[in-house]
């Protein structure tokens, strides 16, 4: 039987407790989850490649079954090269279904082979982005209560 391997792709900038908890839920669907860190051209980062990865590392260290990694590229090429047969996304409203489903449209079209996942966020995490939480890191506020345990931000 073959491996059931999804990619949930993003740019975790900071990673937040919406993104951990998908990503946990994709855990109980597929035997291997890829934690993507991906490059998107068009976004300037707060916080660098380097420290974004140490983060999700530290946050998912004791699940054996989710592996992180940083990309470039199509997330689709990602995929292929990590023969993952999924892209798993979250939803945590309307805004966000209409986006993802014009990405899930395209990323068919362009393979076929690939099925996008859709999962709807915890509702305690829907309120929760990474930019709205940006936000609050430049203006200095306490956003521990969206952040995965251990993961620290300071400017």
């Amino acid at each position: 039987m073959m491996k059931r391997i999804a990619v949930f792709p993003g740019s975790f900038d900071p990673i937040t407790k919406g993104h951990e908890d998908l990503i946990l839920l994709g855990t109980a669907l597929f035997d291997e989850v890829i934690v993507a860190l991906g490059t998107n051209t068009t976004k300037n980062y707060m916080f660098s490649v380097e420290q974004r990865l140490q983060w999700i590392t530290q946050v998912f260290q004791s699940v054996p079954s989710i592996r992180v990694v940083s990309y470039s590229g199509l997330t689709v090429d990602f995929c292929k090269n990590e023969n993952a047969q999924f892209i798993l996304r979250g939803i945590r409203n309307t805004i966000d279904m209409e986006y993802e489903k014009s990405i899930a449209q395209m990323n068919k079209t362009i393979a076929p082979e690939i099925e996008t996942v859709l999962l709807f966020a915890t509702p305690s995490c829907a309120a929760v982005n990474s930019t709205t939480v940006r936000e609050l890191i430049k203006n200095k506020a306490d956003v521990s209560a969206f952040l995965p345990q251990g993961v620290n931000v300071y400017l």
